[in-house]
């Protein structure tokens, strides 16, 4: 957290607190990503969206991040203008909020934030949640900006700098190790194989949140990644099966340690996984 104990970027990030007092902002929308699908519908916070990642984030049928015109309806319908701050939370330790953090980014909409600890502490708080689904008047959202193509890896990019950039496979040993091809609670939608990407160091993304859900602190986190390499100091890519939880290590490493040059591999071991003589390390 810098030399001064703080984030690298203060704006990233913000409290349950701030999220509450927040809720009748009409500059502000708040958004509910989860994995589990249906746990917006039993419950959320009032006045909060509700996105579902695998329709709402994801293209179809193609494997890929959302196409811009599809983001820019998702948007509008959220009632979100180019002027407010959407702050994002969700279940799993913010999992897929960090992903349509990171997808906002990359479209560049930069008036995003993530509510640390997501729906875990919101949960434990007791925090008032509401069965009730807001509806906004449509906005005819446009993103203004073009692609930022620095924070987004393909896999031409991961196979020229193997050896090179510092590579962080941020899922489970056992998917690292190639035991298991999926987290255990999730489906198998993924690669032919199961390993990873040779040179890439297993830094697991749940290693960097605290027993509530919060990010760790700064001195602890520049101490989890450094112990294996992974300082700032050269080009940074982490991967995972589909890219939400590396999306998750991506803001760790660019926005609360301000590493200059991380980009996240959507395609992650999914991709890897099943290309056609690919390096892989068991």
């Amino acid at each position: 957290m810098g030399s001064n104990g703080h984030i690298a970027n203060p704006e990233a990030l913000v409290g349950t607190d701030w999220a509450v007092e927040h809720l009748d902002d009409p500059k502000v929308r708040l958004v509910e990503v989860d994995v589990d699908t249906s746990a917006y519908e039993k419950g959320h916070l009032p006045g909060a969206v509700g996105w579902n990642w695998r329709n709402d984030l994801q293209a179809k049928p193609a494997r890929d991040i959302a196409a811009k015109d599809q983001l820019e309806g998702l948007l509008s319908r959220s009632g979100i203008g180019p002027d407010t701050t959407i702050a994002l939370y969700g279940d799993n330790n913010n999992w897929f909020a960090a992903y349509a953090y990171w997808t906002l980014k990359y479209y560049g909409h930069d008036n995003v934030k993530l509510v640390d600890g997501g729906r875990i502490k919101l949960e434990a708080e007791g925090r008032e949640f509401t069965t009730d689904v807001p509806s906004h008047p449509e906005t005819g959202f446009k993103f203004s900006g073009s692609a930022n193509e620095a924070i987004r890896a393909y896999r031409d990019d991961v196979s020229a700098q193997l050896g090179k950039a510092g590579l962080v496979d941020v899922r489970s040993p056992g998917e690292y190790s190639g035991e298991l091809l999926a987290p255990e609670n999730l489906p198998q939608e993924g690669a032919q194989r199961g390993g990873h990407i040779p040179t890439a160091k297993n830094i697991p993304w749940a290693k960097a949140v605290k027993e509530d859900g919060t990010f760790k602190d700064v001195a602890d986190l520049k101490e989890l990644y450094g112990s294996q390499g992974i300082t700032g100091e050269r080009e940074t890519i982490a991967y995972c099966r589909i890219g939400e939880r590396s999306a998750h290590t991506w803001f760790v490493l660019t926005e609360i340690l301000g590493y200059p040059d991380v980009r996240n591999y959507d395609g992650s071991w999914t991709e890897w996984g099943s290309l056609i003589k690919a390096p892989i390390e068991k």
